[in-house]
């Protein structure tokens, strides 16, 4: 009797590439925990790298589900369920993503329950870690009838499937619980940043509102361009072009509310000279990032996406409008690198006899790129293997 094997399919490659990047990543994270940071390139000068990054990049991407949950189930704009859903579906894997970053960048993940036992009410980390807490619990329940809707669930388990769905009930309260967690995490990561008087460049106060209007304009983006992958995938996943349509018009009007606020806030800061602050702007602007902050983060991450999204002739063109919103979340990225780094790099010296600026520089090492990998393949593969047959339920 011969044995019919399954025809080998790209899908099949594709799903077998990402479990074997996310294995990969699996076991670098085990080192992680064994041998310390020390296997990292990680120091005290910069002590945030690339998982950061990847940190505050999915947390951003995830920012499309508080924003498109609160129109649907807050404002009653209906027709934009179905994106709502698979927003709340990235939302909660950018979460997890964002938490399994931060496991390896504490250095002692045995201790992450320390902020729930210990409160450090005047920490804008701690409210972070507490709104990150408990935001992921409201995302958990807000999939909770995307979950009920699995076909092998509600086959072997019914009840368990029904009662999950009735969570759904409950979505309003949840959207406002969601969206008051989700703003407050946002505009404190930003704050994070802006209130370290040692370092000059993040210290200012508009950063706060960077992060957020660029978490709208990214999370909005990956949601409307997963919508739009997941329906040449399959014909299970079906939103409406017009919803999509409408979506896009909004991304685009946001990247120019962004793009007035990113140049406003680097012009302002050429005004007068302050020591570590001018500095980091040159690395910036015309240092070594300052590629990535011209070509990745406003002339790709901003400039063509708006044209591309604004003008009617681009947009209607899917093929178009699946490049700007991908230009969109890297665009993001980029602004997270820039961000982190620009000021990292920049160390001032208030000891007499040395330079009152100096300068320093970070690259991951190899068991960053690999755990950073395995984490987004992780994300990758659950969107792949979950989310795509329940889009457009």
């Amino acid at each position: 009797m011969k044995i019919k094997l399954p025809k080998f399919t790209p899908w099949m490659a594709w799903i077998g590439g990402l479990v074997v990047v996310t294995a990969a990543g699996v076991a670098a994270g085990l080192m992680v925990f064994w041998k310390g940071l020390s296997l990292t390139n990680l120091t005290d000068m910069v002590p945030w790298g690339l998982w950061i990054t990847i940190d505050l990049s999915s947390i951003a991407m995830s920012a499309g589900a508080f924003s498109l949950c609160a129109v649907v189930y807050l404002l009653g704009l209906k027709r934009y369920e179905a994106v709502a859903r698979t927003a709340t579906f990235i939302g909660l894997i950018g979460y997890t993503m964002a938490v399994l970053t931060l496991l390896l960048d504490i250095g002692r993940p045995d201790r992450f329950w320390h902020a729930m036992i210990y409160w450090n009410k005047h920490s804008l980390l701690w409210e972070v870690t507490m709104c990150v807490t408990f935001y992921l619990a409201v995302l958990a329940l807000e999939a909770m009838p995307i979950f009920a809707g699995f076909g092998w669930l509600r086959s072997h388990w019914p009840k368990l499937s029904e009662r999950m769905s009735r969570v759904h009930h409950y979505a309003p309260y949840l959207a406002i619980a969601g969206l008051a967690l989700s703003m407050l995490h946002q505009s404190s990561l930003g704050a994070l940043y802006g209130v370290l008087k040692a370092r000059p460049l993040w210290y200012r106060p508009d950063i706060s509102v960077l992060f957020i209007i660029s978490a709208i304009a990214g999370g909005m983006a990956l949601t409307v361009f997963a919508s739009m992958l997941s329906a040449r995938l399959t014909r299970h996943a079906n939103v409406e072009n017009s919803v999509l349509d409408r979506v896009s018009i909004i991304i685009g009007w946001v990247l120019v509310v962004y793009l007035y606020f990113r140049f406003w806030d680097a012009l302002s800061m050429t005004y007068t000279y302050e020591p570590g602050r001018t500095e980091g702007l040159h690395l910036l602007t015309g240092g070594p990032l300052s590629f990535n902050f011209w070509i990745g983060e406003i002339f790709l991450g901003a400039v063509v996406p708006i044209i591309l999204l604004l003008n009617k002739r681009t947009r209607a063109l899917p093929l178009w409008r699946m490049l700007a919103l991908a230009l969109v979340v890297g665009g993001v990225v980029a602004y997270r690198w820039d961000t982190n780094l620009s000021g990292l790099f920049i160390i001032l010296s208030y000891l007499p006899g040395e330079p009152a600026v100096t300068y320093t520089a970070y690259s991951p090492s190899l068991i960053e790129f690999l755990t950073g990998a395995g984490i987004i393949g992780y994300g990758l593969l659950a969107f792949s293997l979950e989310a795509i047959p329940v889009v457009g339920d």
